[in-house]
């Protein structure tokens, strides 16, 4: 990974560590990768970089704290999001060697895990020490899935960050989000603040919108598969 003067300076600057692995963040992704906060809310449009930050510090986290656990407890988007994090670690040429590597784990030498879990929360139990517990699209997590995970910090005092599009008025997310209060720190980011998102595309998208809501609900239901009129 280069000196030992610039190894100790990515482990006390993620943002060095992340542009080691060729990504530059935005103003914003900055902040979320200095920001020590122990409860992280962030709500974030599509494609907007939520989850490519997510992985950076989750192998930034296993990289620089020996022995720690980084967790993702649903199945669809932790897959997703392990594959981020796999990214990060070839971009940055296996600083620490693998012990092994599978589909849905990734094991260090020093003794660190990235681990992406099913998304049942009768599965998920047993694990503990866990540095990092992300959940990705937390808005679509069931309450009881996020209530079974964060026992798993209990005695690590380790982090929790949820990254999400939002969905709705109901939830765990909604409800940290809107009454959390002082013990989550909250980042949102519209997709207008998005510089690798056009103005050209969102007003497509917007016009989009507009016409699809002229079209009656029985008519679209007719002309999308699988949705009963």
């Amino acid at each position: 990974m280069g000196s030992l003067a610039a190894d100790l300076a990515m482990c006390l600057d993620p943002v060095l560590f992340s542009r080691q692995a060729g990504i530059e963040p935005d103003d914003w992704q900055a902040a979320v990768l200095r920001s020590t906060t122990p409860r992280l809310l962030l709500n974030c449009s599509r494609q907007s970089g939520k989850s490519t930050m997510t992985g950076v510090l989750s192998v930034h986290t296993a990289i620089y704290q020996p022995g720690s656990l980084i967790l993702s407890p649903t199945l669809r988007q932790s897959g997703e999001l392990f594959k981020k994090c796999l990214a990060v670690y070839r971009a940055l040429g296996r600083p620490v060697p693998p012990e092994s590597e599978t589909a849905l784990t990734l094991t260090l030498e020093n003794g660190s895990r990235i681990v992406s879990l099913p998304g049942k929360e009768g599965t998920i139990r047993g694990y503990s020490g866990v540095a990092l517990l992300a959940i990705d699209e937390a808005a679509w997590v069931p309450n009881d899935l996020y209530l079974s995970v964060r026992p798993m910090l209990a005695v690590s005092q380790g982090r929790l960050i949820a990254p999400s599009t939002p969905h709705g008025t109901r939830g765990w997310w909604y409800e940290c989000w809107e009454k959390g209060g002082a013990s989550w720190e909250r980042v949102k980011v519209p997709a207008t603040d998005c510089p690798r998102i056009t103005a050209e595309f969102l007003a497509e998208e917007e016009r989009s919108m507009v016409v699809s809501a002229r079209i009656p609900l029985r008519v679209r239901r007719r002309a999308e598969p699988g949705i009963p009129a």
